[in-house]
């Protein structure tokens, strides 16, 4: 079977939608005709009588009040009557077109005279008169007898059925004409509306491919120019996700060579005897491995957060314990490393319901970012308060800084700025990642900024428990 496209059902859709509503139009207008026309016969009709039942009125006088003059074998005077007012309205009118026809429109047929009980005189038969219109003849105040027209309830005559023929074929013609047109627009319309809806196709053909490039020129603001301008968006997005799995791709293969080369090397330089097998070298490569676990172990919390499997076991802790608890097993490391280390609290209630192992992750994560990036003789800075009904917990650190661009890049992945704040000092790029899946795990919000001690800032907010 024959498939049809969008543009097929479209346009046999508008076609089929404009032939009906062409054809019941046609049907109406016919119906409409019929009984415009019948009733502008019937119209003419009673004005014949009206003239009629005057006429009529005076012969009856004349005749000494009686309609015997009409009857029998004096019937031809009421057609000579009839005729008569014929005669008389082309006379008024100036124009004479020719012989009155008694039979015009089978007025013989339909056309009576009953007296006051409509009994039949002369004229059509007595069967039909109940169906009749009626015309009282009156005479000095009383009627002596009626005129009565049957109505019209089809066309009789050849000249009034060929004009009805006429606009018969006249309405169908224009019919058929209308649908012919209809179906010109249609295709019109079907091309004009699904031209963007092929090239936005084709584009998503090539974006399958992997043409991350592809664009869609926006020439409307209707549905399918947005649909185009989501098109861009998209295929903009896929582009830049596409170069950060490629950068993800190229840091990760990095830092995994790099603490496997060395641990290949001092191994091999161990096996030649180039080097020692000493506890001082053995605590050497215990280093790196200690890194590539490091290394390990955050790829797979964040596959785990980005397929929401990370686990959380939450309870109701005190926030200030557990970071008094991380920042005093992190004292002699600031100090190592020369800086200061500076923790501002209030006496507020600092409870949260939060998983205590992960926010300690959230936290260690946070300072080995600040003590990697800070210049000795540094400070570092941590505050604690309550805002509204969360606990803030804001940790900043003195020079050097990042530039605004590079401050909304932090918290991407392998994301490490390329200057002071380089790889020469460590660190793959995923710790401030796995903080934001941390935070929003747990309800809250992180956000970064400059410093007013000359570096960064790095704000959580966590909902605080009901007190």
């Amino acid at each position: 079977m024959l498939r049809l496209g969008i543009t097929g059902k479209l346009f046999f859709g508008l076609l089929a939608t404009s032939s009906l509503v062409a054809l019941a139009l046609a049907f109406a207008v016919q119906i409409n005709f019929t009984r415009g026309f019948l009733g502008y016969l019937n119209e003419q009709e009673l004005q014949r009588v009206e003239r009629l039942a005057p006429l009529l009125a005076q012969a009856y006088v004349e005749n000494d009040e009686n309609w015997e003059f009409l009857q029998g074998r004096n019937r031809g005077n009421w057609y000579d009557m009839i005729r008569m007012v014929d005669v008389n309205v082309m006379e008024n009118e100036e124009e004479r077109l020719g012989p009155a026809d008694e039979t015009l429109m089978g007025i013989n047929f339909r056309l009576s005279l009953v007296d006051e009980n409509r009994e039949r005189i002369v004229g059509a038969s007595s069967s039909t008169i109940p169906d009749a219109t009626l015309r009282p003849i009156i005479v000095d105040d009383r009627i002596v007898a009626y005129v009565a027209l049957l109505p019209f309830t089809q066309v009789s005559t050849d000249a009034a059925r060929t004009f009805e023929r006429q606009q018969r074929i006249s309405t169908w013609i224009i019919s058929i004409l209308s649908i012919l047109v209809a179906a010109v627009v249609a295709i019109i319309l079907a091309r004009t509306l699904m031209s963007p809806v092929r090239k936005i196709a084709g584009a998503t053909r090539e974006l399958a491919a992997g043409n991350f490039d592809q664009r869609i020129k926006v020439s409307s603001r209707d549905e399918l120019g947005r649909l185009a301008d989501d098109f861009n968006l998209l295929a903009l997005s896929l582009k830049r996700n596409e170069q950060l799995r490629r950068n993800f791709m190229a840091d990760v293969s990095h830092e995994l060579r790099t603490p496997l080369s060395v641990l290949k090397g001092e191994m091999e330089a161990m096996e030649d005897g180039m080097r020692e097998l000493s506890v001082d070298n053995i605590r050497a490569l215990q280093s790196e491995v200690t890194s590539l676990n490091k290394l390990v172990n955050d790829l797979y919390d964040l596959s785990l957060a980005d397929i929401g499997a990370l686990t959380y076991r939450k309870h109701e802790i005190n926030l200030k314990q557990l970071l008094e608890q991380v920042l005093s097993q992190y004292q002699h490391r600031v100090e190592l490393a020369g800086l200061i280390l500076l923790f501002e609290a209030g006496d507020a209630d600092y409870t949260v319901l939060a998983d205590p192992d992960r926010l300690k992750q959230l936290f260690i994560n946070l300072l080995e970012n600040a003590i990697r990036y800070t210049d000795v003789k540094g400070r570092i800075l941590v505050t604690m308060k309550r805002e509204s009904g969360d606990v803030v917990i804001q940790l900043e650190d003195s020079a050097p800084g990042v530039t605004d661009e590079q401050l909304q890049q932090l918290f991407d992945r392998m994301y490490r700025v390329e200057s002071s704040r380089s790889r020469n000092n460590g660190g793959a790029g995923l710790g401030l990642a796995i903080c934001r899946k941390i935070v929003e795990g747990h309800d809250g919000e992180i956000s970064a900024g400059h410093s007013s001690l000359g570096g960064i800032y790095m704000r959580v907010a966590l909902p605080a428990t009901l007190s």
